[in-house]
């Protein structure tokens, strides 16, 4: 599970929106927000390139990713 507050606490830092990191994504941005908030699933490969955008460094991928 996505530690939700932690992931929505570096957006805000970062200033990026959901409809921005959706569209990075290359998906809606009801989706993003169902995948931020637990209720889909997000895969590995949307992870990393969440991780990019918002500037999560390796070490810390498992604090915003598994709750």
């Amino acid at each position: 599970m996505i530690n939700t507050n932690k992931l929505k606490g570096r957006m805000r830092e970062k200033e990026i929106t959901q409809a921005q990191a959706a569209s990075f994504l290359g998906i809606a941005q009801p989706t993003f927000n169902q995948k931020v908030n637990n209720i889909r699933t997000m895969d590995l490969n949307e992870a990393e390139k969440l991780c990019l955008l918002l500037e999560i460094e390796d070490n810390e991928f498992g604090r915003y990713f598994f709750a």
